[in-house]
C-alpha cells in the first residue's frame, strides 16, 4: 500500500496516463519565446533568433500594418524597426497562422531601460504611433484588456492623424490585399 491508501500496482496505472496526458498538452501550452529580433520583414512581421540559436518568424498578434507595397507600408516597416530591430524580446502567444508564422504579442524593454524585462507592446505602440490597425477580424483571440487598449489606441491615433491617419481614407491592408488578388484573378 501507497501512503495514500491506493495499492502501488494500482498507483502505477493511475500515474502513467495522467503524466503521458500532461507530457502531450505541453505544445498545446506553449511557452514564450524569448530571443533577440534580427529581421524585419513589414510592419507585422519579425524574425527572431532564441537562446539556441534557432530562428522563428512571428507574426505581431492584434494588428494589421499596410503591406510594403502600400502607402505607409515602408513606414511601418521602419517603425517596427526601430522598434525591436536588435533588441532582446519576449512573444507570448502560440498560435501558428498559415503561413507558419507564430503570432503572438511582441514585447521589449522599455527604451529608457534596455536592461529591463521586456514590457512594452510593440503592436500597441504601432497602432498608437499610426502605423498599423487593430485587427479586428482576430479581436476575438485577443483578452479583452488588450482588444480594448488597441481600440482605445487606434481612436487616439486616428484622432490626431498619427501615421497612416494622416490620409483622408487609408485603405486597410486586408481590403488592399483582396483588391490586388481580384485584380489578378480577373481576366484583362
Amino acid at each position: 500500500m501507497s501512503a495514500s491508501g491506493i495499492p502501488r500496482n494500482r498507483l502505477h496505472t493511475i500515474t502513467l496516463p495522467l503524466l503521458l496526458a500532461a507530457l502531450l498538452a505541453l505544445p498545446l501550452c506553449a511557452s514564450a519565446l524569448e530571443g533577440q529580433v534580427i529581421h524585419v520583414a513589414d510592419g507585422d512581421t519579425l524574425t527572431v533568433l532564441d537562446d539556441q540559436h534557432r530562428s522563428h518568424k512571428v507574426r505581431l498578434a492584434g494588428i494589421d500594418a499596410p503591406e510594403r507595397s502600400q502607402p505607409y507600408g515602408r513606414r511601418a516597416a521602419e517603425a517596427l524597426s526601430t522598434l525591436a530591430k536588435n533588441r532582446r524580446v519576449i512573444v507570448s502567444g502560440g498560435k501558428t497562422d498559415r503561413y507558419q508564422r507564430r503570432v503572438g504579442i511582441v514585447r521589449v524593454a522599455p527604451a529608457e531601460c534596455a536592461s529591463c524585462t521586456p514590457s512594452v507592446d510593440v503592436g500597441l505602440l504601432l497602432i498608437n504611433t499610426g502605423f498599423a490597425w487593430h485587427y479586428r477580424a482576430y479581436e476575438r483571440e485577443q483578452s479583452r484588456s488588450d482588444r480594448d487598449q488597441y481600440r482605445q489606441a487606434e481612436a487616439g491615433a486616428r484622432a490626431r492623424q498619427d501615421g497612416l491617419w494622416a490620409d483622408s481614407m487609408p485603405t486597410p491592408p486586408w481590403d488592399w490585399r483582396r483588391a490586388r488578388r481580384d485584380s489578378r484573378q480577373t481576366p484583362h
